[in-house]
């Protein structure tokens, strides 16, 4: 397999990109808000640009991310159904 980027990480990012809140993507998978910022951080390292504007306490998927964001969403529901069945 191809070398990529952290699951874990990748999850996060979708929730926080789909919700537009770290906080809520913590919510949504139970973990901490730190949590989830770490793995975005981790990401951005990994990509090496960043993933979202931040302003405040908003944040908003930079134009790249939107679209990384909407092609994991689609993979993670081809996994959720494959395990469904």
């Amino acid at each position: 397999m191809a070398r990529m980027p952290p699951l874990n990480a990748l999850k996060c990012f979708e929730a926080a990109a789909r919700s537009g809140s770290f906080s809520r993507a913590a919510e949504e998978l139970h973990v901490t808000q730190s949590a989830v910022s770490h793995q975005i951080r981790q990401l951005e390292e990994w990509f090496g640009f960043q993933l979202f504007d931040r302003l405040g306490r908003h944040t908003a998927p930079t134009p790249k991310a939107a679209e990384l964001a909407r092609s994991l969403a689609d993979a993670f529901g081809i996994i959720a159904t494959a395990c469904r069945r």
